[in-house]
């Protein structure tokens, strides 16, 4: 046997290899497609009912989020009318109430200077009647000061203008 005879030999057996080879890998693609064929129509017997069921959630979605957002709309609405109320009786209560409370605080002050008109005409009478002065500081130096505001000796002179 010549040298190119044995080249051919050993040439035919590896091509007769590869061909087994190639043939078994074939066949086990082949069993692979199969396998592969049979899972694409379980997942497609299995994923046309839930596409199916996902788009009837996402249409009762949308039909929720548009009454969703009408509901929305109507309390912004209804914020917007409050608004507007809340400040129409402010409008309409605040200066009536301003007005009483300022009567009732000019009342309190009223109150006040009568009781100190009383008590001064009082002193004024016991020192009239001959009482001694002494008896006279006693009832002044009884009668508290309010805080922060002192006794003068002579009243201070009011202001005529009205104050605001």
């Amino acid at each position: 046997m010549s040298a190119v005879d044995l080249a051919a030999v050993i040439v035919t057996v590896v091509c007769l290899a590869t061909v087994a080879v190639l043939t078994v890998a074939v066949i086990s693609l082949v069993r692979t497609m199969r396998e592969l064929r049979d899972v694409v129509d379980d997942l497609r017997d299995s994923a046309l009912p839930m596409v199916d069921d996902l788009h009837a959630t996402v249409t009762k979605a949308d039909a929720e989020l548009h009454r969703v957002d009408r509901v929305i709309g109507r309390a912004e609405r209804i914020a917007v009318t409050v608004d507007h109320a809340s400040r129409l009786t402010h409008r309409a209560f605040a200066p009536p109430l301003i007005k009483g409370l300022s009567l009732v605080s000019g009342a309190g002050h009223a109150g006040r200077r009568l009781r100190d008109r009383r008590r001064n005409r009082r002193s004024l009478d016991l020192a009239a009647s001959g009482s001694s002065t002494k008896a006279v500081e006693s009832v002044a130096a009884a009668r508290p000061a309010a805080p922060g505001r002192e006794r003068r000796a002579t009243p201070r002179p009011r202001s005529r203008r009205r104050r605001r």
